[in-house]
């Protein structure tokens, strides 16, 4: 059918250039050398999906979800008319190769941008609901207007609405906005919200139907230690030490630190993956590739992460510093007056900041190496850190060292979670990659 289909169009086009004697600048095949028109969409989405309200899906986790959608329907959008072929996501579909690019991407993401807006369930608070779509529709429009009409530029919108359609047909009922995965428990080793704390925004990630990854628990980190364990004891006093609001051991290098990571993954790989891209000279369906493979592994991070989260439901360091009296380790004593630099209103095991950080920086160590020439930068949202907004980086690995650190510095997690998080998101990465979007035919 799609070959079919692109012998027609050109038929038409070719009808049409007998009939007018020349070839017009709107009849000549769009090019398009680079991913910008990728790039661009994925800066949108970023900024749109970050931008809603934490209920509304715009808390991190499930703004990776979002993320993941997005650039799954863009990989599939341009995965279908580029003659560089990969095994499609979900659009088992080919298109005329000589399609637009730029119209398939700005296709695709507008379309599941729009209904990710759209079915926000109406019992949430979205009062920027029709502002959001409004200016989606803009920006959709501005991509359009300026790509000359042509039966290519038709063909681009095609593939675009096809592989959209096949994302959001295939996340119905995928468990966005369902129960709660929290069963409340007072006992010992058990989370519990601080007092006047709301509640996670997103308490139902966890029960997401994942992208890639056979289930929500596939990559189940190996747990929290014992309490009576020397193990446990360290990782108590290691954090009672260091992560406490006042008094602490910590450095004024290490408070901001620890301050600045508060920024959301999403926002700051997206940014990394777009700086690499632009600087490598990727091609549409390799920048396309990239961005699919980095968030729909980063959403499954997000989903097995969350999924250990409640799962373990595991205590807070300050649950556990003010309880240890109970924990039946004589190696821990019991601080009341203990309170952490920075809280969260989920449980501590593993870290869903460093699943999600492990898994976007496992994929982008893939495409581009450990250290990539030049580094990176990363621009961090947290308000008043303390020091720069904007840090450069020279790998990726030593990311993912400092972020360890700088988890237990805010007081917010023992080391057993950061390491195991680090563990999980990196696991996720290599799934996705040894499983999902190798080539196909001739590269």
């Amino acid at each position: 059918m799609a070959r079919r289909r692109s012998v027609l169009l050109v038929g038409v086009v070719a009808a049409l250039v007998a009939a007018l004697g020349v070839v017009g600048a709107a009849a000549a095949p769009p090019e398009e050398a680079d991913g910008s028109s990728v790039t661009q969409w994925n800066l949108i989405a970023a900024n749109t999906l970050t931008g809603l309200p934490g209920p509304a899906g715009g808390a991190p986790p499930s703004t990776q979800i979002n993320m993941g959608m997005v650039q799954g329907a863009v990989y599939d959008a341009v995965n279908a008319i580029t003659p560089k072929h990969h095994r499609p996501y979900l659009l088992d579909r080919r298109f005329g190769n000589r399609a637009s690019d730029a119209a398939a991407v700005a296709t695709a993401a507008y379309l599941v941008l729009k209904n990710i807006v759209e079915t926000v369930p109406q019992t949430i608070s979205f009062p920027t609901r029709s502002t959001v779509l409004a200016s989606l529709e803009t920006q959709y429009n501005a991509s359009a207007n300026a790509i000359a009409d042509s039966p290519f530029k038709d063909m681009g919108i095609a593939a675009g609405t096809a592989a959209a359609q096949a994302m959001i047909d295939a996340r119905q009922g995928d468990g966005r906005f369902g129960p709660s995965q929290w069963v409340p428990s007072s006992a010992v080793g058990h989370w519990s919200l601080l007092p006047g704390q709301a509640n996670d925004p997103t308490p139902w990630v966890g029960g997401v139907t994942p992208f890639l990854l056979q289930s929500s628990s596939q990559f189940r980190s190996a747990g929290p230690p014992e309490l009576t364990s020397a193990a446990w004891a360290a990782d108590f006093n290691e954090v009672k030490a260091i992560g406490r609001a006042t008094g602490s051991t910590r450095t004024d290098v290490q408070t901001y630190i620890a301050k600045w990571w508060q920024s959301t993954p999403v926002a700051s790989w997206n940014d990394v993956a777009r700086q690499l891209i632009t600087r490598n000279h990727l091609d549409v369906m390799d920048s396309a590739r990239v961005l699919a493979m980095q968030n729909m592994a980063a959403a499954d991070a997000a989903i097995n992460t969350w999924n250990d989260k409640y799962h373990f439901d595991f205590w807070r360091p300050w649950n556990a510093i003010v309880r240890a009296s109970e924990d039946g380790n004589a190696a821990t004593v019991a601080d009341p007056t203990w309170t952490a630099l920075i809280t969260a209103p989920y449980p501590d095991h593993v870290s869903g900041h460093l699943g999600l950080d492990s898994s976007h920086a496992g994929v982008l160590r893939m495409f581009f190496g450990d250290a990539p020439a030049g580094g990176y930068q990363i621009t961090s949202g947290a308000v008043n850190p303390g020091g720069p907004a904007t840090r450069t980086f020279g790998s990726f690995s030593q990311v993912l060292d400092e972020i360890v650190e700088a988890r237990i510095w805010a007081g917010l997690h023992y080391r057993t979670a950061d390491v195991q998080a680090v563990v999980l998101g990196t696991n996720v990465a290599n799934y996705a990659a040894e499983n999902y979007f190798e080539p196909v035919g001739n590269h």
